[in-house]
C-alpha cells in the first residue's frame, strides 16, 4: 500500500523511517549517493515535498549530506553515529577518549562471558587483521581492525554496550583509518594480540588494562604530532 494512502499527519515520519531503514541495512551504503528525488516520489508513493522534509529531517540528524548540485549522499547509519562523526580529524582525542570509555569496559565484561564459539571468532579475525597489516594491505587491516573491536564487545553479551557501541561503527573505523602507520619503513602497529590473550584468559583486569593502554598510546602519538 503506498504511503500516500496513510494519514498525512504521520506521512513524513514514516517516510523518515522508510529511508532510516534503507540507511541501516546497507542498502544504501555509507558515502553513497541516495536515490534522486523523482526516483523516491515514485518508489514511495509521496509527493515532492514530504520527501524533501524527511531528507531535511535525516540530513539535520546526520544520517544524509546534501551536496548541491551533486545530490544526497549517505553519511552515517544512526543519529549517534552521525552526531560523533564530526569528532574525527582535529577532534580525534575526543573520539579516543569515547571509544577507551566504552573499549575498556567491553573488553572487562568480555573476558568474564566469553564462550568456546567467542575466542574461535576472535583468533580468525585477529589473525586476518594482522595478515592485512603484514601485506600492508591498509583498506582491509582498517576494516578487520574495526570488526574486531567490534567483535570483543559483542564478546560482553552486554547488549545495551553492544549497541551503543555499533552506533560508533563509522566513526572507530575513522579513528582506526587516521591512527593506521602505513609506512613500509617502520609500520609501528599496535598489536591487539594481549586483548584477546586475556579475554581467552578469562582475565577481566588484564583486559582491561590491554584495551586502555593501546589506546592511550594513540592518544599519546595524536598528542605528539599535534605538538
Amino acid at each position: 500500500m503506498p504511503l500516500a494512502t496513510t494519514r498525512r499527519t504521520g506521512l513524513v515520519d514514516q517516510v523518515i523511517e522508510q529511508m532510516r531503514k534503507a540507511i541501516s541495512s546497507g542498502e544504501w551504503p555509507v558515502g553513497q549517493r541516495i536515490p534522486a528525488e523523482p526516483e523516491l516520489v515514485s518508489a514511495l508513493g509521496v509527493g515532492r515535498n514530504t520527501v524533501r522534509e524527511a531528507v531535511r529531517a535525516l540530513a539535520h540528524a546526520g544520517l544524509l549530506e546534501v551536496r548541491q548540485g551533486d545530490g544526497t549522499f549517505v553519511r552515517a547509519t544512526s543519529e549517534l553515529s552521525g552526531a560523533v562523526r564530526r569528532l574525527v580529524g582535529e577532534e580525534l582525542r575526543e573520539v579516543l577518549e569515547v571509544r577507551r570509555t566504552l573499549e575498556v569496559e567491553g573488553a572487562r565484561l568480555a573476558a568474564k562471558h566469553r564462550t568456546p564459539e567467542d575466542i574461535v571468532h576472535l583468533e580468525t579475525l585477529l589473525a586476518e587483521r594482522n595478515r592485512a597489516a603484514a601485506e600492508q594491505a591498509w583498506e582491509a587491516m582498517i576494516e578487520q581492525d574495526t570488526a574486531f573491536h567490534l567483535l570483543i564487545v559483542q564478546t560482553s553479551h552486554n547488549e545495551l554496550l553492544t549497541e551503543l557501541y555499533r552506533g560508533l561503527t563509522e566513526v572507530v573505523r575513522a579513528s582506526v583509518a587516521a591512527t593506521v602507520n602505513v609506512s613500509p619503513v617502520e609500520s609501528g602497529q599496535i598489536s591487539h594480540d594481549g586483548i584477546l590473550d586475556a579475554v581467552r584468559a578469562g582475565d577481566p583486569e588484564r583486559a582491561a588494562r590491554e584495551a586502555g593502554s593501546f589506546l592511550e598510546e594513540l592518544l599519546e602519538r595524536h598528542t605528539a604530532e599535534r605538538g
